[in-house]
């Protein structure tokens, strides 16, 4: 028989609060490097630890060794959802905290989930998860993060259409980097380690050419010595206290404030893309800015609907968004830009730039560069390339 002491309504006051969940990241810059394999090898270190820990997504891929991994260790059976006759299978975010681990695994990060599911995608699902105390250890490849998206395209002629944004891969307590060479990597290719023969085949012919994935693990090995750089910033004595953090910033820290100039050109996708990389390099803030024209009527709905999906996309990148007013872009766009000592200006080049509207003074790029003459304006012109495919 047992017996509890019954509890005050105060007592809560001496209850010390819970620490965050923690989330840790294995990055990788391709299929086959070893992220999952390395993830379910902590899995079962925490277990011999008498950790209690779950596995709440795994996708084998036909890869022994890495199924091998996962002996021992308890599974949460996946949700069945039927989408336009298939049958499909998802993690199943409920169960998991239902059933109230201290950890749990979740492979392939940047998946998209099934249309219908309450979350569109599997990050989604894990910071549910970290809402709920629950730690959890994840996976992904380096062109899953937003940010880089168009420099992903720009090596591979892929769009990659499954990302992670970067804040959500910023928040983990640790991101770890899964490395291997890339003859490495070819030859497990070559093995059938990675893919079956005949999907091997095509993977050499297109996204695993050596010049590829070299670029991309350079890439992936950047990203990390930066994110390592800047949380040793981050943790230096000081930083986070009183007015003497600012002085141990480095200048630019202090000072960098940048503005991207939305419109409805689907370039602008690229451009807020490059805005954010921007900032998180200079430690910069960050605004996207709209300009609506009173004296406009021709402005289509189509047109506001393009400029609000991009404003949307740049909220879900954690950058401070703003629509204004004004009868000239250009001024209202430098004006706002003066008031709020913002530094660099980012504006996607036309794809047409008339020769008269030069000479006639109404281009609003050379507008913006004339008007805004101590502020440095960057023009970026999106690159044109054929995609291959959809990734």
């Amino acid at each position: 028989m047992s017996s509890s002491i019954p509890t005050s309504p105060d007592s809560s006051r001496d209850r010390q609060p819970q620490p965050p969940a923690q989330l840790r990241v294995f990055l990788g810059y391709a299929a086959g490097v070893g992220k999952t394999f390395r993830m379910l090898e902590e899995a079962q270190q925490l277990k011999r630890l008498e950790k209690d820990v779950v596995v709440g997504y795994f996708e084998p891929h036909g890869r022994k060794d890495t199924i091998a991994k996962t002996a021992g260790l308890e599974m949460i059976p996946r949700k069945i959802i039927a989408y336009r006759g298939v049958t499909l299978q998802e993690m199943d975010t409920d169960a998991i905290v239902k059933r109230r681990p201290a950890i749990c695994v979740v492979d392939e990060l940047a998946h998209t989930n099934v249309p219908g599911s309450e979350r569109t995608k599997r990050w989604e699902d894990v910071q549910a998860l970290l809402d709920a105390g629950i730690d959890v250890i994840t996976n992904m490849n380096i062109q899953h993060l937003e940010s880089l998206n168009d420099n992903i395209f720009n090596i591979t002629g892929i769009r990659v259409r499954e990302t992670v944004p970067d804040w959500f891969v910023k928040s983990a307590a640790e991101v770890v980097m899964v490395d291997a060479t890339t003859g490495a990597l070819l030859n497990r290719l070559k093995r059938g380690d990675i893919y079956a023969p005949e999907k091997a085949q095509r993977a050499m012919e297109n996204f695993f050419k050596e010049s590829t994935l070299a670029a991309l693990r350079e890439l992936a090995l950047r990203q990390t010595a930066h994110e390592l750089e800047r949380r040793e910033i981050a943790e230096m004595p000081g930083l986070a206290e009183g007015p003497s953090a600012a002085a141990s910033r480095p200048e630019r820290d202090i000072h960098d404030r940048i503005l991207i100039y939305v419109t409805a050109d689907p370039s602008t996708a690229m451009l807020v893309r490059r805005g954010r990389r921007m900032a998180d390099y200079l430690g910069a803030e960050c605004f996207a800015i709209c300009v609506l024209s009173r004296q406009d009527g021709r402005r289509s709905a189509s047109n506001m609907e393009g400029a609000e999906k991009h404003l949307n996309f740049a909220r879900n990148l954690h950058i401070e968004t703003r629509i204004l007013e004004g009868d000239d872009c250009a001024e209202t766009l430098v004006d706002f830009a003066r008031h709020n000592q913002v530094t660099q200006i980012l504006v996607g080049r036309p794809k047409k730039c008339s020769l008269l509207g030069r000479l006639l003074g109404t281009d609003l790029v050379l507008r913006v560069v004339r008007k805004a003459n101590d502020i440095r304006v960057i023009v970026v012109a999106e690159r044109q390339r054929q995609p291959q495919s959809v990734a």
